[in-house]
Parts: structure tokens; sequence; C-alpha cells
């Protein structure tokens, strides 16, 4: 039986834990038990997401690169035809480190624009800050730490030209269709007829391709996965044996839904903090993330659905990634 407190213990948690506290046992005692992906990364979770890019089989990150580093001037030569005169927004930067090509294109060829990044870490605006306009002259930069549609809206107030929104490394594979759809068509509403998106998706393949990157021979993205066990372990006083668990990643070709599930080996149960019990049955399943591949047609449905037109492909040699423009109608 589980059993949900009525009141958590202020006592033993600080108000960020309270919410990480209420997401996972809302996500464990749901019919279908999941995890909120956004609390993968910590900073053992960053670093193992690090390693897993560096993967062989994880052709995500390489694909996109390619795209950025061998047509960054065809991607310029669109955006100036399409946009003119623009700034340009990143949502979830990181460390810009394919969007620095873009970047560099576009001092390169003389155009007079501001990079806004958006991150939700402090840290990683503040890294930007200090290390971007040094490594490309002549960059202005104006950094925004917070929620990605809170922080377009800020950009809004803080420049009138046209907006080149960059949504790269098929960060809209984290959503589900429907979620990517709801997605795109928020976007949207922060953006004026003419401002232009530029967002990656990985492309339906070889479903045996698909399926290797979320399960590499060297287990990184099960250990991923298993780091969210363990970081409630240390933050919420939990109890997760993972040696019970084992990582299932999985993929429909006709769908293209890319899912990855921990599957419970026996009956059991967790235990979070004192007040908290989880069952698991044996074989019961906890989702835990998807990543969705598109077709080239459904990238047009998406635009279309959302209130874009795509007006330019970009794709990598084997075309297994490609990069969308699309423009606000």
């Amino acid at each position: 039986m589980t059993v949900i407190p009525n009141v958590l213990a202020p006592c033993k948690r600080k108000p960020a834990t309270d919410i990480f506290y209420h997401d996972v046992v809302q996500g464990l005692t749901a019919p279908q038990k999941y995890l909120d992906p956004k609390y993968f990364y910590d900073a053992a979770g960053d670093a193992l997401f690090q390693q897993i890019m560096q993967c062989h089989e994880y052709y995500l990150t390489g694909c996109e690169m390619e795209i950025l580093r061998q047509q960054s001037a065809q991607i310029v030569q669109a955006l100036q035809l399409y946009a003119g005169d623009f700034d340009v927004v990143e949502l979830g930067a990181g460390d810009a480190t394919k969007s620095v090509h873009l970047l560099q294109e576009l001092i390169n060829n003389g155009i007079d624009y501001t990079y806004f990044p958006i991150d939700i870490s402090a840290n990683v605006i503040s890294q930007l800050e200090k290390n971007l306009p040094a490594q490309i002259p002549g960059l202005q930069l104006h950094g925004l730490n917070g929620e990605y549609f809170h922080m377009l809206q800020q950009a809004n107030k803080v420049t009138t030209k046209k907006k080149v929104l960059l949504f790269m490394g098929a960060n809209i594979g984290n959503f589900s269709v429907s979620a990517a759809r709801s997605f795109c068509q928020q976007m949207r509403q922060y953006l004026q007829p003419g401002d232009l998106l530029l967002t990656g998706f990985d492309l339906k393949k070889h479903p045996q391709v698909i399926l290797n990157a979320y399960n590499d021979s060297a287990g990184i993205t099960r250990a991923f996965n298993f780091n969210l066990l363990h970081r409630i372990n240390r933050e919420l006083y939990a109890d997760f044996d993972t040696s019970k668990f084992e990582h299932f990643p999985t993929y429909d070709p006709v769908t293209g839904a890319c899912k990855s599930y921990l599957i419970s080996l026996e009956n059991q149960q967790v235990h979070i903090g004192e007040d908290t019990t989880i069952h698991f049955a044996e074989n019961e399943s906890i989702y835990m993330e998807i990543s969705q591949k598109y077709s080239l047609e459904e990238t047009d449905q998406l635009a279309a659905y959302a209130g874009f037109k795509p007006v330019a492909r970009f794709f990598d040699r084997r075309h297994w990634f490609t990069d969308c423009l699309w423009k606000c109608i």
C-alpha cells in the first residue's frame, strides 16, 4: 500500500527539495509510474550526459555539429534572406559549443546583432558572459537566466528587432508529439510574424541505430538513468537499491517514440524519507524519458500546426539529422 503524506516535513527539507519530493512522489504514485526527466541534471547527471554525447553510438551531437561547422555560411545566408536585420535568442544555450559556429559566421559577415542566451542555470549564463565574447571578438551578448518563456518575454522588452530563435540539439524530441505541438504553439505566441526559428530534429532511421544510441555498450546511458535514483536516495533520504532495477530502452519505428524505462526485478518496497512507502510489483516499470524521432513530413506538419512556415532545411551527410528553419506566419 502506498502512503502519501498530507504535510511535508519542513524541518527536514528546503523549499527546492519540497518541490523535488512532491514531483517524485506524484510520479511514483501515478497509475503508470514515472519520474520527471528534468531531475536527471544534477552535477553527476550533467557529467554523465557529457559522456553520453561522446559515445560513438550517440550520433545526434556529431550530426548537428557537422551541420553547424560545415553549413553555417548557408544558414547565415538563409537568415539574411528571410529576416534581414535581427537579434539571436537561444533557448537552453548550455555552453553554446554548437551555436558558436553560427555566431562566429554572423560576425564574419559583419552582421550587427546581439546574442541572448537563455538558460535555467545561472552558472551557465555567467560562464557564457565571461567566456564567449573573448572567444568571438565583437560579439554583443545579453544573458537571460530563467525559464524559457519568461525569458523570451524579457528579450521582447530588451530588443525590438526581428528574432532568430535557436532551439538546438533535438531538444524538441524531449516532448511527445502532442506536447511538442503545445510547446511550439506556446513558443509562437512570444514571436512576431517574420521572426525565424532554427530547430533540430533527429530523423527516423534504422531502428537499431536509434536503439543503440540510448543503450550504449559502455552503459553510460544506464548509469545516467540510475543516477536519478541515487539523487533521490541522497536528497530525499530514499532507499532505492539499483541492483533491483534494470534499464530498458524501447523504440517504435512507426510512431518514432524512443522511450527509456527502469524495470523492477522483484516485488519490493522503496521508502522516501520517513513519510512515504512506494510498492513496486515485479516487472513494473518507471517511465523515465522520451526522445521522439520525426520524418520530414512530420516536421512540416508540426510547423504548420504551430503557426510556422518551413523555409529551409540543413542536413548532415547521412541525412540522420536536420536543422529546420521556420518562419513565423
